[in-house]
């Protein structure tokens, strides 16, 4: 049996990480780690959250076609590795990529069977509170993460389905649902 794989989008601060890190728990699942050129967070560690690497070598992998997706967002790099995506989907694990919108959108022109996902906070204001209350961003940055996830927000129309972040364990069970359902 071949696995599915599911594109999880959203805008930044909705819970696409939490989501991600509770479905790494059901061993059906597999979860993809991509690529970035960004600074590691002081929570994240490599190769679990992301592998860190340069602009240099990120740009070897996309000469190299070893992506994927790939996408420029908010000043730093994110890409998929293609290998390691369809390994585990011919190994018949469900692949979830958590990743932007413009990924969401190459994925879907690559691999057309695809389910693409699009994760809702429940209100624009719990966005804001869930963006400032980390304490990661200075004012400047919450602003213009805010302004950009109002024009997320906006493309949600082009998923397949759009799941609200009331409750992690609500998402996680409707992203099983959408994997495990017989079509």
């Amino acid at each position: 049996m071949i696995g599915k794989l599911l594109v999880l989008s959203g805008p930044g601060g909705v819970g696409k990480s939490t989501i991600s890190r509770e479905i790494r728990k059901d061993s059906r699942f597999w979860l993809s780690v991509s690529y970035t050129t960004r600074a590691a967070r002081t929570n994240e560690v490599d190769g679990l959250d992301y592998h860190f690497i340069s602009a240099a070598k990120f740009d070897e992998l996309i000469v190299a076609d070893a992506f994927l997706e790939y996408a420029a967002f908010a000043g730093a790099k994110y890409g998929t590795p293609r290998a390691a995506v369809e390994t585990a989907l011919k190994s018949g694990k469900h692949v979830l990529l958590e990743i932007e919108i413009s990924g969401a959108r190459q994925v879907r022109d690559r691999f057309p069977s695809a389910i693409l996902i699009f994760l809702m906070p429940p209100s624009f204001e719990e966005l804001s509170m869930r963006i400032t209350t980390r304490g990661t961003d200075h004012p400047e940055r919450i602003a213009a993460r805010l302004e950009i996830a109002a024009a997320e927000m906006a493309t949600a129309s082009e998923f397949d389905h759009i799941l609200v972040n009331h409750e992690v364990d609500e998402v996680v069970a409707g992203l099983v649902a959408l994997a495990t359902a017989v079509e």
